[in-house]
């Protein structure tokens, strides 16, 4: 008799993190691959292609990047992949953006910066669970 196979770990949610700030991707990431498949794209052009090639669950953007800004990027993944949830992370707290990114984008949530990463993690569990987006 052969012992029995190790299961394998169960599939963990995909989630893309995108910023323009390598130490941000870094503590994002590292705060949230104990719990999900992360990958990470420097710019909104790169997260595009990678929305291409595979299923998120959760996308969480930057809202002020070189050569395209988060919230325009969230609109058009709203458009492509309206199942997978958005969330922005911003410094900018004008009050009309904001209400227009959650509008335009249908943002699950907006976190402002400096974010804590237990809220970071806490959001995007929450994200997740909420999504219609099929496991990667």
């Amino acid at each position: 008799m052969y012992p029995d196979e190790p299961s394998a770990a169960p599939a963990r949610d995909a989630i893309l993190i995108v910023d323009d700030e390598a130490s941000i991707l870094d503590a994002f990431s590292a705060a949230l691959s104990n719990h999900f498949d992360v990958t990470t794209a420097t710019s909104a052009r790169a997260a595009d292609f990678i929305l291409q090639k595979k299923t998120f669950k959760v996308v969480i953007s930057d809202h002020l990047m070189p050569g395209g800004n988060g919230m325009s990027f969230l609109v058009r993944a709203r458009e492509e992949f309206p199942e997978m949830q958005r969330i922005l992370v911003t410094g900018y707290m004008k009050p009309e953006m904001l209400i227009r990114s959650v509008n335009e984008a249908a943002l699950f949530r907006y976190l402002l910066k400096p974010v804590a990463l237990a809220e970071l993690i806490k959001v995007v569990k929450d994200a997740a669970a909420a999504s219609g987006a099929p496991a990667a």
